[in-house]
């Protein structure tokens, strides 16, 4: 049998067929208000990307709960929606599909993730606080159990309204250290009852949280989840624990597993070196194709797990993106910083095209007269989160206009962003 080409069909275990195997990866847009609802905005962006040829789009975070947010601009669906919100919501499925391909929603909760800003409180799996300089996170609280199942219920409730404004499906966010992926970590999770401790209490939050989503939506309707191949960090979620949860979640009859890596403290998902000493894990270091970060877990992962599997993270070239379907490490490969400025990056590489551009090479907060700097790992981190702000301005500037803005400095970009931001926190504030 040969191996599938990228522009072929993927049935899902649900039913489900996707038009071809490139996904445009969630990356969070931050165009919703300050309350979480779609704006014309965010239709004109997923519009794009519609047209652009992608078999599925995962949409960014949206979150469960409006005091938990990855960044002011999150779309939020918190309980049963009103008829604004609902209406919104439907316009904003609709313009997403109207290329005939797949929508998704990312379905998340930030957990000890959001900023101190948004909730100085946020609430986790223990009272463990995030490793980072600046004081830019909260102090966290530990959730009590009525509250742990109060938000899987908020997760069953938003994938239901999700397929009920014309969403194709949905994905449970239980990686980068979001609310589900930290209760996964032993070092974030350090729990007593059942919840914490063992690998099977540890994964029970996200396994119950997957059980009531599918209650809700029925058999047909496609559900995934995204889950780290590790956190990469010491006394961390290692591969051979994700590897046991992939298992457990293709018995609980998840139709596609995300395969990710990382967190805030470790930036992995972002080819970004944390400030700490990376874990070494149990997976043979490729030798030939490092382009896509996660393609090494997938391929380990695949002896195991019949789910299909979705690997994102670093893929640029038209090489490595068939080298992972026919070596049977992706099902579907999915791409997210090249639609930033390509939105037809999909159609493009359908048409002959060999690698996707990479302007984030050219692009460097830290100038190179100071590339001294990089050598210490805050410094590159710094930089690595910077050059990340230009990304999040290019898709202001699609969803805004239409068009990127390929000329705008890392600087420019990062005060647009905090601009963004600093408004939306305000209208949140008088709201």
């Amino acid at each position: 049998m040969s191996a599938p080409a990228l522009t072929e069909p993927l049935s899902l275990p649900c039913g489900a067929i996707l038009p071809n195997r490139i996904a445009k990866a969630a990356m969070t847009e931050g165009l919703a208000t300050a309350d979480g609802v779609p704006t014309d905005e965010l239709e004109r962006l997923y519009g794009l990307w519609s047209d652009g040829g992608a078999g599925m789009l995962l949409s960014g975070n949206i979150q469960v709960d409006r005091d938990h947010l990855e960044r002011p601009g999150n779309v939020v669906i918190q309980g049963e929606p009103d008829a604004g919100l609902r209406s919104r919501l439907e316009r904003w499925a609709k313009t997403a599909t109207r290329g005939g391909n797949h929508f998704w929603a990312q379905i998340s909760h930030a957990g000890r993730q959001t900023q101190a800003a948004v909730n100085p409180h946020p609430k986790a799996p223990s009272a463990v606080k995030l490793g980072l300089p600046g004081g830019q996170f909260g102090e966290p609280v530990a959730l009590t159990i009525d509250e742990i199942h109060d938000i899987r219920d908020r997760f069953a409730i938003a994938a239901k309204t999700v397929k009920e404004t014309g969403f194709t499906g949905a994905q449970i966010h239980a990686a980068h250290g979001y609310l589900l992926s930290s209760f996964l970590s032993p070092r974030a999770n350090q729990r007593d009852d059942i919840y914490g401790g063992s690998l099977e209490n540890r994964a029970r939050f996200l396994l119950e949280t997957v059980a009531a989503v599918r209650d809700a939506v029925g058999p047909d309707f496609p559900i995934a989840v995204k889950l780290n191949s590790a956190d990469f960090q010491r006394g961390g979620f290692r591969f051979e624990d994700s590897l046991q949860v992939a298992q457990w979640l293709g018995q609980a009859g998840i139709d596609l597993l995300e395969i990710s890596g990382g967190n805030y403290e470790q930036p992995k998902l972002l080819g970004i070196e944390g400030m700490e000493s990376e874990e070494t894990q149990n997976v043979a270091p490729s030798t030939a194709r490092r382009e896509a970060y996660f393609v090494d877990f997938a391929l380990a992962m695949q002896e195991k797990v019949t789910v299909p599997l979705m690997v994102t993270g670093g893929f640029r070239s038209r090489a490595a993106m068939d080298y992972a379907l026919e070596s049977g490490a992706a099902d579907i490969v999915g791409i997210g910083r090249p639609f930033c400025h390509m939105p037809d990056a999909a159609k493009r590489l359908f048409a002959g095209l060999d690698a996707l551009p990479t302007p984030e090479d050219n692009l460097a907060l830290i100038p190179g007269w100071l590339g001294f700097l990089k050598r210490f790992q805050l410094f590159k981190a710094i930089d690595g989160f910077a050059t990340t702000y230009w990304f999040y301005s290019q898709l202001y500037a699609l969803g805004r206009t239409g068009n990127t803005v390929p000329d705008r400095s890392v600087f420019a970009a990062f005060r647009e962003v905090e601009a963004t931001h600093k408004q939306l926190m305000k209208e949140r504030s008088e709201g």
